[in-house]
């Protein structure tokens, strides 16, 4: 096998077999900075699990009469599913081709894709029609010319909203990186970044705490969203709230949606599972403006039970990666297609015919001990 092809005879049926291969494709850097979390990977473990721990309740003897779909609107555009490929960095680390290959991978089907900021291919190098990759994640920056320089290039390449991450001011302590002694390869950088101005140089003593009187000082908050806000016409999605208190203060700031994510467990460890505090969340939110997850999610099913518990979509990650550094865009486009097939198939052996369907009490991603009925 090569990054290139897979050969039939191993033709991955899930996304957990993408992994298994991206294992035996990867080398140590590239394994550890993609698979790899903060501190005991306690979080990454947890967010798989929160999907285990629930279960279904399927209504049967449904009337279908062929006008079933799972189309979804958001934020003005109406998507063929609600799966979308997460904003990944670096993505030239994992297959020579990168946000090239998941851009066309994403477009072949029909997937929503957000574009990281930290990207190794530089937006206006995407293919020219990237019709599907119509989100750009971006960071508040120290500098705020430099976020407006990063915007106004995203509203002219015609993004059509911006995904602010914001639980991530600084770096997590990824232990698994550390012992790989993590280093991108030549070729490989930031290509949004590269042209902007490096930070400026400080003088720390050995007493300074370097996160509070260096790094912290500066990170940004709820006021920089406001700010934001009055600089774009732009649709925002705050990324990265876990608590109902912040999803509400996003919504006062002016969110137009919220993304229900702990940074794939890379930045704090032991944070919850995004699907345990999700109901929290979409209960606070009480439809307001879109709520969507990320995290975990390497089944269909786990597609359905986020909607269930008030998501409007989903943002899939790490399982797509690892499909693209086995095989390239075809990788990318088949595991993405798998998650699309056992999505329906889920849909439809829980007697849900639209999107619209897949709520409580019809879909039931409770506890089964816990469920009532």
């Amino acid at each position: 096998m090569t990054t290139e092809g897979i050969s039939q005879s191993r033709l991955p049926v899930s996304l957990a077999d993408y992994e298994r291969l991206a294992a035996d494709v990867l080398d140590a850097n590239a394994w550890a900075y993609l698979a790899g979390g903060a501190g005991d990977e306690i979080t990454v473990r947890w967010n798989r699990e929160g999907y285990d721990r629930l279960a279904l309740l399927p209504r049967v003897l449904r009337e279908y009469s062929g006008d079933e779909h799972t189309r979804v609107s958001l934020l003005g555009r109406t998507w063929d599913h609600p799966i979308f490929v997460a904003p990944i960095a670096y993505q030239r680390l994992f297959h020579p081709d990168g946000e090239n290959a998941m851009t066309v991978a994403a477009a072949a089907q029909r997937a929503g894709m957000v574009l990281s900021m930290q990207s190794s291919t530089a937006m206006e190098h995407l293919p020219a029609d990237a019709d599907t990759c119509k989100w750009f994640q971006i960071y508040l920056l120290p500098d705020k010319d430099d976020t407006i320089t990063l915007v106004r290039r995203a509203e002219a390449f015609g993004f059509e909203a911006l995904v602010v991450t914001v639980d991530a001011p600084i770096n997590g302590l990824r232990d698994r990186e550390r012992r790989a002694g993590f280093t991108l390869p030549p070729g490989v950088v930031a290509a949004h970044l590269t042209a902007l101005r490096p930070p400026a140089s400080r003088q720390v003593s050995d007493n300074d705490s370097i996160i509070f009187q260096h790094l912290m000082p500066s990170a940004p908050t709820w006021r920089d969203i406001t700010w934001l806000k009055s600089q774009t016409r732009l649709p925002i999605l705050i990324k990265g709230i876990l608590s109902p208190d912040d999803a509400e203060r996003a919504i006062d700031v002016g969110a137009d949606a919220i993304v229900v994510s702990n940074h794939g467990g890379r930045t704090l460890d032991t944070l919850p599972a995004t699907i345990e505090v999700l109901p929290m969340v979409s209960k606070q939110v009480a439809g307001r403006v879109p709520v969507l997850i990320d995290g975990g999610i390497r089944r269909g099913t786990d597609v359905l039970k986020a909607l269930a518990l008030g998501a409007a979509a989903v943002m899939v990650g790490r399982p797509i990666v690892f499909a693209l550094a086995v095989a390239g865009a075809r990788g990318a486009s088949h595991a993405l297609r798998l998650l699309r097939d056992e999505f329906e198939v889920a849909m439809a052996l829980t007697g849900c015919r639209t999107i619209s369907d897949i709520q409580m009490p019809q879909t039931t991603a409770r506890p089964i001990s816990r469920a009532r009925f």
